[in-house]
């Protein structure tokens, strides 16, 4: 996963999600273990099918129910978020501490993180103009490389 910001997304002091899993109550088994630590290090947005095969790498022994049981445990604790971008796939990444916006590469599939004060503020006008307060939102832009002319 590739970051752009106003700042930067890179390198962040956050607890380890297996820290975070067990002071959310979480039991960390041996294969529970590995896909955290799995997805904690991946640089992407894995899905399901993706997850299993990484730590089948590392743990074969591990099934894919295994690996949805732990994504849906983790979700709703709320320690990751899921995204469906359009290639309707349903992929995970660990809860950030700050929020981010993501560029979905149509040709690639490459999905980059960016935080933009400037959007955030906008976005934040605009509702308040029409009378709402925004609870929540995901931003998902939809682009591809420059054509050079």
């Amino acid at each position: 996963m590739a970051a752009i910001t106003e700042g930067t997304m890179t390198g962040t002091s956050e607890a380890s999600l297996i820290d975070r899993c067990r002071r959310s109550g979480l039991r960390i088994t041996g294969p529970r273990r590995v896909i955290l630590e799995v997805l904690q290090s991946a640089e992407d947005h894995p899905d399901v099918e993706e997850l299993h095969r990484r730590v089948s790498r590392i743990e074969p022994g591990v099934n894919i129910a295994t690996v949805y049981r732990t994504m849906n445990k983790l979700a709703e604790h709320g320690l990751i978020e899921r995204h469906m971008f359009d290639d309707g796939r349903q992929r995970f990444e660990p809860a950030p501490a700050a929020h981010h916006d993501h560029f979905i590469n149509v040709e690639s599939g490459e999905v980059v993180e960016f935080c933009s004060e400037e959007i955030e503020r906008l976005q934040e006008e605009i509702a308040k103009s029409h009378g709402f307060e925004i609870v929540s939102h995901k931003l998902e832009i939809y682009v591809r490389p420059r054509r050079s002319r």
